[in-house]
């Protein structure tokens, strides 16, 4: 399959994650497919599109006009009705069982020729691919949080991916004014493999005292020249999703500085998942705005 012959694109997960990735590729001109558990949680991800957008409007940078084309693009739809889908990028929660199950069941349903991509941020995509009848199809095309703003992907290419898959998964990324670098299919890839010892260490320093949330946090800003700080880059991410990755990458390379602080684990376990939940390494508004640590 050629760029040019890409139309449809289904987007699996209307969430954080996957709610940009289908702003993007409608943004691009695609017609997006936005499938979740159901529909109404679906349609629940294009209103989330909207509010973004409309934002964006508010503060002048973006024409209404645009706003509303864009949204036109995007269709609900329930996950048996993806089969029109040239590319699928799933989205889904980092879930190694959810996931080889979506797998199984979009390979089923798609199109012989359409691609498998996943946004995994740490999974195997060789052990995804070997779920479908086409693993040279099935790749890894991971976007940065947030997706509209940021302007990375990692295409990661697994253990029977073909060239043409991955060179077209670079092309899409282009098409959506990202810039890509290409990652072998291992533990983390290469920005979690480098970025979660810098936040699990981070959690140990706040665990130990050594300074509180905020100074840690500016250290890294002001001393690194990072433009947020590792405690609230994990409230942004999703402290469940930081525990997930760190679990994976312990689990798989079997080292110990990927071993998850404790303080990460008890926050998990309280549901304080950050951003998402109201509270995490910090306390958060309704839209979701840092409050003052008072």
């Amino acid at each position: 399959m050629q760029l040019q012959a890409v139309n449809v694109v289904g987007v699996i997960g209307a969430g954080q994650m996957g709610s940009g990735i289908a702003q993007v590729m409608a943004a691009a001109g695609y017609r997006v497919l936005l499938a979740d558990v159901s529909r109404d949680v679906a349609a629940r991800g294009k209103k989330y599109i909207g509010d973004r957008m409309e934002r964006a409007v508010a503060k002048g940078k973006l024409e209404a006009g645009e706003k509303d084309a864009l949204l036109a693009r995007v269709e609900p739809i329930d996950q048996d009705a993806v089969e029109a889908a040239d590319i699928v990028v799933e989205a889904a929660v980092e879930n190694l069982e959810l996931k080889l199950e979506l797998f199984r069941k979009l390979d089923a349903k798609l199109k012989p020729d359409a691609l498998l991509l996943t946004n995994t941020s740490s999974l195997s995509i060789t052990r995804l691919g070997a779920a479908t009848s086409r693993p040279s199809q099935v790749a890894g095309m991971h976007f940065m949080n947030p997706v509209p703003l940021m302007k990375l992907v990692e295409a990661v290419r697994g253990l029977e991916t073909s060239k043409a898959t991955l060179e077209l998964v670079v092309a899409l990324a282009e098409r959506l004014g990202k810039t890509v670098i290409v990652s072998e299919d291992r533990p983390g890839f290469v920005v979690n493999r480098i970025l979660l010892p810098l936040v699990n260490e981070a959690c140990f320093a706040l665990q130990e005292r050594l300074a509180s949330a905020e100074h840690i946090d500016t250290g890294v800003r002001l001393g690194l020249n990072h433009p947020m700080g590792p405690l609230e880059l994990a409230d942004l991410i999703g402290l469940d999703t930081v525990l997930s990755i760190a679990e994976i990458l312990q689990r798989e390379l079997g080292e110990d500085k990927y071993r998850p602080a404790p303080l990460l684990r008890n926050l998990v376990a309280a549901g304080f998942l950050g951003r998402k939940a109201g509270r995490g390494f910090y306390r958060y508004d309704a839209a979701g705005k840092k409050l003052d640590a008072s």
